[in-house]
Formats: C-alpha cells, structure tokens, sequence
C-alpha cells in the first residue's frame, strides 16, 4: 500500500455509535492535525464532491490523503493507523494488518462488520427527550 499523505479526511457515518466513537477516539490520540473526520450522515455532507456515491461512503470507512490517494475498509484503517508513531499499538496494528494472511482475515472480518453495521444502534438527537444513546459532544 501507498504511504499516505497527511492530512488525511476520515469519512464515517456519525450516527453509527460503533463507528462515530471509533473515530473520536483517534481523534483525540491524534494530536499533530494528521487526521481530520468529515461526518458522512450530516446533511451537508456531499458525496458528489468525492466522487463517490453516498451509498459506497456508507458501506464502509473511506480515508481520502492530502494527494487524493482513496483507502477503503481494511485499508483506511491502515491509512489512519500511519497517523501515529511506530511504536504505538497503532503503528503495530498497521504493520500487522499489511502481512498476507491477516490481510484476508482482517477484510473478511470487515465485510461482516459492514454487513451488520445498518443494524447497530444509532445515535439519536434528544431534542425530543427520548434519547437513550449518549449525547454527541
């Protein structure tokens, strides 16, 4: 895989509470501007911009870099995870994912998250009261 650029634009559906609290949390580890999200169920959010249908963005995690280079599942993951030094679990993680075999492990067991991702909880707006999912800080 091609090194990234930085920065790079994580897209990610911020109502998925999975997905949402996954980002927020490299956010918050990242602190040299390497990584910034761009929340793909905000309406508005264009997926025209991109090139890239709304519906392949909600598939799965996309990571576009400064020069335009697109990673998807697996490799976005990747991408992100070259935000952080070597020595951290992120840089472990990073290396690891690259070998052969964990490769395909690592994208299959993605292609299932994606496949049950529509079904996990979301977040909701508590303006109505009705919350039952923490609120977006």
């Amino acid at each position: 895989m091609k090194q990234p650029e930085f920065p790079i634009r994580i897209f990610y559906d911020g109502n998925c509470v999975v997905c949402a609290t996954e980002i927020e949390h490299y956010l918050r580890k990242e602190r040299d501007g390497k990584l910034a999200a761009i929340d793909i169920s905000a309406p508005e959010f264009d997926p025209d911009e991109y090139h890239i249908s709304l519906a392949n963005f909600m598939y799965e995690l996309h990571a576009i870099d400064h020069s335009g280079n697109i990673y998807r599942g697996v490799e976005a993951f990747w991408a992100i995870w070259q935000a952080f030094p070597a020595s951290t679990v992120y840089g472990i993680m990073g290396a690891i994912v690259t070998a052969p075999l964990l490769n395909r492990i690592a994208r299959l067991l993605y292609q299932g998250f994606a496949c049950i991702r529509p079904y996990l909880p979301k977040r909701h707006d508590c303006t109505s009261g009705s919350c039952n999912i923490r609120k977006r800080r």
